[in-house]
């Protein structure tokens, strides 16, 4: 039995993680969002080349409706109670919503712009 209970892998369900914002962003004035995504992740690189670029970050523009959804992620909610209030917002044009909204969270994390607690 010990053995078996080793081979279990613990299941996480995506619907109760909480996102958490992990860069800077900013709104424009027709209210999308665009991500500040740092060029360099290295300390060092960070402290002395960052600073003397003139463009020190990647700039990720959202739609509205990644707009919204990264408005939400500010470490509160669940992705169960996000995808409740991007449901009352957007209604069917979100559809198929937990397809979309997976796939979108996924992206975030995997380029490290979000992170779960």
């Amino acid at each position: 039995m010990v053995k078996n209970e080793k081979n279990k892998r613990r299941q996480i369900n995506l619907l109760d993680l909480i996102p958490v914002r992990n860069i800077d962003w900013k709104k424009e004035e027709d209210g999308l969002i665009v991500l500040l995504k740092p060029k360099f992740k290295n300390p060092l690189l960070v402290k002395h080349v960052l600073p003397r670029l003139k463009k020190p970050y990647y700039k990720i523009k959202l739609d509205d409706v990644g707009s919204a959804l990264w408005e939400l992620c500010d470490g509160t909610l669940t992705v169960e109670k996000l995808a409740e209030r991007m449901k009352d917002r957007f209604g069917e044009k979100i559809e198929p919503l937990y397809d979309r909204l997976a796939l979108f969270l996924q992206n975030l994390e995997r380029n490290r712009l979000i992170k779960y607690k």
